[in-house]
């Protein structure tokens, strides 16, 4: 009879601590879906940021489009030369948080 109960009270013992682990587990995936989705979300508010800086310094060239995706900046339009097209590029790499610039900037033709 002892050790009916013996092995009654191990078998309890290990499901508690099989179904503690496996909630500990859920936990902690549901903790990395979480920041997941926040570094996700501190992206894109940075990627905002970012344009927002680029844009603001280039006021007085409306011309250039400016697209930021992950760090990575996308200066598009037609320059009137190509050194307001290096200036921009120049002015963007400047800018911290930018990983890469890409130059879709054409030299407008008089």
């Amino acid at each position: 009879m002892m050790t009916t109960k013996l092995i009654a009270r191990l078998m309890v013992a290990a499901t508690l601590t099989a179904a503690a682990a496996t909630g500990t587990a859920f936990a902690a995936g549901q903790t990395e879906a979480a920041m997941a989705g926040a570094a996700k979300t501190g992206t894109a508010t940075n990627d905002e940021a970012i344009t927002s800086k680029i844009k603001a310094s280039l006021a007085d060239q409306k011309q250039i489009g400016v697209t930021t995706t992950d760090g990575v900046v996308v200066l598009s339009g037609a320059v009137a030369s190509t050194d307001i097209g290096t200036k921009a590029i120049q002015v963007a790499s400047a800018v911290p948080g930018v990983k890469e610039v890409k130059s879709e900037l054409t030299v407008a033709s008089k």
